[in-house]
């Protein structure tokens, strides 16, 4: 069998053609032009479900965390409440607008507004009004803090921004939801986080991790022979399904790396210890449950490194030998991104295991600084004007189907019709 056609029998070929995808140059504009941005605001991020986080944020009655929505232009707070149920609301006094909740995450059965002493109870009823003789007909029953619709999927918890939003999240995830529901998420009680805001276009951010034709170019000395090899050169992907706007793509690892003769730390800290591939950070045999599951690695191919499941539009995780991480993009304006990474990890039991842990956070830190680093060099060229398009290819698929959707979403009136439901 030449090289050829075994890589032909690896990877699937015509991945954009069999998801119903045009082959044509992609436009620009969307990553540069403010008036497509603000039509993403009105007619994408507040109408979709977006994930904020995972329910071991809130790991008891009581607990709450804090975040901002640049996109929504909203501070909100998520709480458990006394019921165990997680509800997010607008993180906004009622009296005169100020924010309440000022700590990033903690647990309260009450909260404050440091402005005039306003108290708030978890479930977001207002509680006590200082000197409220003195106001006018207050009816606190309608003072409390703004509820936004909340759902949890498998951990994940999302929001919409509408107040009766026009689907609900089961409708939203569709069958992708289905797919990857009851995969046994591990080590969710541990993780690593990364944040960091970039000059670019949040698709920008979205597409970097999304194909593997990069990897050879951007990091031959972290990962390149991790997911390239001599029948796979240029990394092309496994596979790719598509439900609606949601995706899976599962990427090419080389079974035969090993780390080079003078990688002494790296062949120690492996040593005795499978973790499937430099990516994971558990050893696989701990992992059967989560392996198991037939939507991880669905070709079941010893050439499998890891798949990306793509909740769209901006929650990416990434499902590995070793175990799970994800990606959030959270849009700031149409050239400025916050970008969230969170790796879950195993609680080091031995000394190896925790060498292990330590090489693994600073290879990933290294591949995620060439990733995101070269975002913002990407934003410049597109900004610049000298092209109006872009040309994809095959492994590319991830992105045009992204913009496919965005798109899609952009000039839909309804989000039935932006689903196709």
């Amino acid at each position: 069998m030449n090289e050829m056609t075994e890589l032909a029998s690896i990877c699937t070929s015509d991945l954009t053609q069999t998801a119903g995808l045009g082959t044509g140059p992609v436009s620009c504009e969307p990553y540069r032009s403010p008036a497509y941005f603000e039509r993403e605001r009105e007619n994408l991020f507040k109408r979709a479900w977006l994930t904020v986080g995972r329910v071991e944020q809130l790991p008891e009655k009581g607990s709450f965390f804090t975040k901002t929505i640049e996109i929504w232009n909203a501070p909100i707070v998520v709480t458990r409440g006394s019921d165990d149920r997680i509800q997010a609301f607008y993180n906004v006094c009622a009296h005169r607008g100020n924010q309440v909740v000022l700590t990033e995450r903690g647990r309260a059965s009450r909260f404050s507004c440091n402005y005039h002493n306003w108290v708030y109870r978890n479930d977001g009823s207002l509680m006590g009004v200082p000197d409220e003789a003195n106001f006018f007909d207050l009816d606190k029953k309608k003072c409390g803090l703004v509820p936004i619709a909340t759902d949890v999927w498998e951990g994940w918890i999302f929001l919409n921004h509408q107040k009766q939003p026009e689907v609900s999240l089961q409708e939203f995830l569709g069958d992708f939801g289905t797919r990857f529901a009851g995969v046994s998420w591990e080590n969710t009680d541990t993780s690593l986080y990364f944040e960091a805001h970039l000059d670019a276009n949040w698709k920008v951010l979205a597409d970097a991790f999304s194909e593997t034709y990069h990897i050879p170019s951007i990091h031959p000395a972290t990962i390149g022979k991790t997911f390239a090899s001599a029948v796979n050169p240029h990394s092309r992907p496994l596979d790719a399904r598509f439900w609606g706007p949601h995706r899976q793509f599962s990427t090419f690892g080389n079974p035969d790396y090993a780390p080079p003769e003078d990688a002494m730390v790296e062949k120690m800290a492996y040593a005795n210890r499978d973790t499937g591939n430099v990516l994971g950070a558990a050893e696989t045999a701990g992992m059967t449950e989560y392996l198991d599951h037939p939507a991880i690695n669905p070709k079941q191919s010893k050439h499998w490194a890891l798949d990306i499941a793509v909740a769209f539009p901006t929650l990416h995780i990434n499902l590995s030998p070793g175990g799970f991480w994800s990606h959030r993009f959270w849009p700031i304006s149409v050239n400025r991104t916050r970008w969230e990474a969170e790796f879950h990890v195993p609680k080091p039991l031995t000394g190896r295991e925790k060498l292990q842990q330590e090489l693994y956070i600073t290879r990933i830190a290294e591949i995620l600084l060439e990733d995101v680093t070269n975002t913002e060099r990407t934003q410049r060229g597109i900004e610049a004007g000298a092209y109006d398009t872009m040309q994809l290819q095959d492994g590319e698929v991830q992105i045009r189907h992204n913009l496919h959707h965005v798109d899609r979403w952009v000039n839909a009136r309804t989000v039935r019709e932006a689903l196709g439901i």
